[in-house]
């Protein structure tokens, strides 16, 4: 076996100087510098004596020149300089150049955008042919493409996602004969997933956290010996089973400033684990645009995070900053991905957001046609609820029934192309569905938020301190304007308006006419029958708040007497129904639909217990409406705010801060929550309406 040679740099000038890793937290100027040299000189004699080490010169004004693991990533006599991520450790490129310039090797500069932090971040496999790479903190995934093109081998890109873990050498360790240690929480799942596919189970170690976090990957491979900082009984074993000697020498100085023996020396004897290589393939990019208020919505860190979360990386090509509060920004982002099915799958996401690609105006949409019934294409394009076009023989349409988690479903039949949102199970063998993210543009349009009107002081955020007479003006103001102009207010209520002794109130909104339909289940319904015709609901008096003997009857008796008639209709008509909120539905003739659950007594008999026709129906009842106002139904509010598209607002009531939360999380960015006992909510409702009906000129107070 030859002799290895190492770069390495005396520690004259180390020291915690910045922080730009956690393990630098706190550290700045704690390092001792006689501490380091002792450390750094004992493990220059371990290293000196099974392998030749040449030196670089220490420099003044850089003090993490020590670690030359990071100069570049040697392989023959060519060698890929670093291009620092951070200023602090651009000053250092200048001294790495000069050392190699001087022994003659051919230089290689990445691009001035492509962050590559050399050996620190690639590392050769010693039983395959190919070159590990990370990304994530330090070096971009497109430094992958860059090194593999220029020394013609094949790269592995890595994600790594735990901060503690920044470079690949701080968490992954290859050794010779193909073995390899590393720590794989510091991984995604993807670049887990890879390690496991490549490395044989019988080659691979994964090491503890304790000895992770002691930099035990940060190791050197000397061909016959383990060089590090210190390890565990356990990982020593493993180590010693492969064959390797196991020698410890400590840098716990070193580690302050987030680096180890690997850290502090760059093998300059790389070939590479076999001469002949592939040509590793080029990953695949796009170029999207953003417009909007990038900065104060948070809308830039969500399109960045749809880029990174899936394995993407991103440059940044253009950014203009609005001047003003009310002025758009605007940003052009380079996105890469490692295959085109994960691009897709961030551009997807980046649509979402309103990003647009770009490309040809004419670009069209990418259709697929389904192979079986109620099967989408693989990769077809998930909807939102915000406004959606679709590129179709060259030309821009509207996505007709528009709601998220659906479809989107082309036609081509008549004179002129039609796109509609269906649901998965809807689609049939051989129709055309859109897939991937080329031909779409969604609208998620600062007007969107300013045409709340009256609702703009309330934003999405839930806060139970929140004055609730503040909710309740702009409610009501809103559903007065909704009213005036003939539009459609959708109420959803769950049995708690019963019990909180809201239905009095309920029942007014349903006279004055601010009830287009009601959606709900059979509690609502039954609950609310069984308080008009035996005074209690679920057996307790409602208004003197005490349990009646036999009242847990009362639902049970309540059901049984609908279904003797036929229908809540046909007991209205009988008299036997004389108040209530079914009672006030059927007078005013507002249609209804309850959907069944497993849980149902009974049913009613208008309980519509097939869940496909039951959401059938709440679509159809949503068509054209202009408010939903949900009142204390968790399950019934977020089935309604999937089918809802973007422009219609949402009110969403509940006691529990959790439940009004849930349509925000399930992506219904236009719901308002109002934490507060829907009783008291809908008592306040009523009054503040009936004050402002005989004040019509007056506005909410902001």
């Amino acid at each position: 076996m030859s002799k290895r040679r190492f770069l390495m740099c005396p520690p004259d000038h180390y020291g915690v100087k910045y922080v730009i890793n956690p393990w630098m937290e706190g550290n700045k100027s704690r390092a001792r510098a006689d501490v380091a040299r002792e450390q750094w000189q004992a493990f220059h004699k371990v290293l000196a004596s099974r392998a030749d080490v040449d030196l670089l010169d220490p420099r003044p004004g850089v003090p993490d020149l020590p670690f030359t693991a990071n100069a570049g990533l040697v392989m023959g006599k060519r060698v890929v300089l670093s291009r620092f991520r951070y200023p602090e450790r651009q000053k250092e490129e200048p001294h790495y150049e000069e050392s190699f310039r001087r022994n003659e090797f051919e230089i290689i500069k990445p691009p001035a955008t492509t962050y590559f932090e050399g050996a620190g971040d690639a590392l050769f496999d010693r039983g395959a042919d190919r070159l590990w790479m990370a990304y994530g903190w330090r070096s971009v995934l497109e430094a992958s493409e860059f090194v593999a093109a220029r020394l013609g081998v094949e790269a592995i890109p890595l994600r790594l996602v735990d901060e503690r873990f920044y470079h690949l050498d701080t968490c992954f360790c290859p050794l010779a004969g193909g073995y390899t240690i590393y720590y794989p929480p510091a991984f995604d799942e993807r670049s887990r997933r890879l390690v496991e596919e490549l490395i044989p189970a019988d080659k691979r170690h994964a090491v503890s956290e304790r000895d992770a976090m002691h930099f035990a990957c940060n190791a050197v491979d000397t061909g016959d010996a383990v060089v590090l900082n210190t390890c565990t009984e356990e990982l020593e074993t493993v180590l010693r089973g492969w064959g390797f000697e196991v020698i410890r020498t400590p840098l716990t100085e070193f580690i302050l400033s987030g680096g180890s023996a690997k850290c502090l020396s760059l093998r300059l004897d790389e070939t590479g684990a076999q001469p002949a290589r592939k040509a590793q393939p080029e990953g695949v990019r796009r170029r999207v645009f953003i417009k909007g208020h990038l900065l104060d919505t948070g809308l830039l860190t969500q399109a960045m995070d749809a880029i990174t979360e899936p394995g993407g990386s991103f440059e940044i090509a253009d950014l203009r900053a609005g001047l003003r509060r009310d002025d758009l920004s605007e940003i052009r982002l380079e996105v890469s991905a490692l295959t085109a099915h994960q691009l897709q799958h961030i551009l997807a996401r980046l649509v979402d957001l309103g990003a647009e690609l770009e490309r040809p105006e004419t670009a069209n949409a990418v259709l697929k046609a389904c192979e079986r019934d109620g099967c989408a294409p693989e990769g077809f394009y998930c909807t939102t609820i915000f406004p959606t076009d679709v590129c179709i023989d060259g030309s821009w349409i509207r996505v007709e029934n528009q709601r998220m988690d659906g479809t989107i479903r082309v036609s081509k039949g008549g004179q002129s192309p039609r796109a509609e949102v269906v649901l998965m199970r809807d689609l049939r063998e051989g129709e055309l569905v859109v897939t991937g993210a080329e031909g779409i543009r969604t609208h998620t349009r600062k007007e969107q938020r300013e045409e709340k009107g009256e609702f703009g002081f309330m934003s999405s955020q839930v806060s139970t301190e929140r004055r609730v007479e503040l909710a309740v003006d702009a409610v009501a103001w809103e559903m007065l304007q909704v009213r005036k102009r003939g539009g459609r207010i959708v109420i959803v209520a769950g049995p708690v308006v019963v019990h909180t002794g809201g239905v009095e109130y309920l029942c007014e909104l349903v006279r004055e006419r601010f009830c287009s339909a009601l959606l709900g289940g059979n509690a609502i319904a039954v609950h609310d029958m069984e308080y008009a015709l035996f005074g209690t609901s679920l057996g307790v008096d409602l208004d003197r708040g005490a349990t009646v003997r036999g009242g847990h009857h009362h639902h049970l008796r309540t059901i049984n007497m609908i279904r003797q008639y036929g229908s809540i209709d046909e007991a209205v008509r009988q008299g036997v129904l004389k108040r209530g909120l079914m009672y006030e539905l059927s007078r005013m003739g507002v249609p209804y639909c309850l959907a069944g659950s497993i849980r149902d007594d009974g049913p009613l008999p208008e309980t519509e217990m097939d869940l496909i026709r039951a959401q059938e129906k709440y679509r159809d009842l949503l068509r054209g409406a202009d408010l939903v106002l949900m009142l204390s139904s968790m399950l019934h509010a977020i089935g309604v705010g999937n089918m809802t598209p973007a422009g219609v607002k949402l009110v969403c009531v509940d006691i529990n801060t959790s439940v009004a939360t849930k349509l925000a999380d399930r992506g219904s960015l236009e719901s308002i929550p109002v934490v507060t006992d829907v009783g008291l909510f809908l008592s306040l409702l009523a009054r503040k309406i009936r004050d402002l009906q005989m004040e019509p000129h007056r506005e909410p107070g902001v």
